[in-house]
């Protein structure tokens, strides 16, 4: 498998989801100084012109929680075994599914306003809602969704990935981690862990 990230990207999720099972894959990074996402090389793997990517031998698949899931599904026997459970599945897909659609969301309109509005009077107020609906967004996660130790309560999932992955973007939006403990902490915990250790470098996070 060839892998595809960008630095200080959501894509960094997927690259500790792969270091986590141990895949086999080679990793490729996407350069967005020179704006290589949208070269012709790359709007080939991913037309989306986004990270991260995966290329199988069955295709390429995109969408950080699409990627996890199925990192997880092809190495069953490991850390990030998926639940057999339905609901436990469910409620994995759902917490996934709001850092997705949700949280992200949120953060991208401190730098990617012009995704939705042409107006800088408009994408100057989209950045200054961010630090509020960033910190709204990680309330609920510390109150309401993150179980702990890990997001699904005593076992490690791809939840974690993905949690600490924009965990990580809480400073740049000018949240402080430390008005939520439980998030702070599940930090913490992330980085003691031997795979995430191994690629926080290559995304330019000390």
């Amino acid at each position: 498998m060839l892998f595809y990230y960008a630095v200080k990207t959501v894509s960094l999720a997927s690259h500790i989801a792969l270091e986590e099972v141990g895949a086999d894959y080679e990793s490729r990074l996407v350069d967005f100084a020179t704006q290589q996402q949208r070269s012709a090389d790359y709007l080939g793997i991913n037309p989306k012109g986004r990270v991260p990517a995966l290329a199988t031998s069955q295709g390429v698949i995109t969408e950080t929680p699409a990627l996890l899931v199925y990192i997880a599904q092809t190495h069953p026997d490991s850390v990030l075994a998926l639940p057999a459970d339905p609901f436990a599945f469910a409620k994995l897909q759902e917490f996934n599914n709001y850092l997705c659609a949700t949280v992200h969301v949120n953060h991208a309109h401190r730098m990617r306003g012009s995704r939705w509005v042409d107006d800088e009077a408009a994408m100057a107020a989209m950045r200054a809602k961010v630090p509020q609906t960033m910190a709204e967004s990680f309330r609920l996660i510390e109150e309401e969704m993150l179980r702990g130790p890990w997001v699904l309560g005593e076992d490690f999932s791809v939840c974690d990935c993905y949690l600490f992955t924009i965990s990580n973007w809480l400073a740049g939006d000018k949240v402080d981690i430390d008005q939520f403990p439980e998030v702070a902490a599940h930090a913490a915990r992330m980085r003691e862990r031997e795979p995430v250790r191994r690629v926080l470098g290559l995304h330019g996070i000390e």
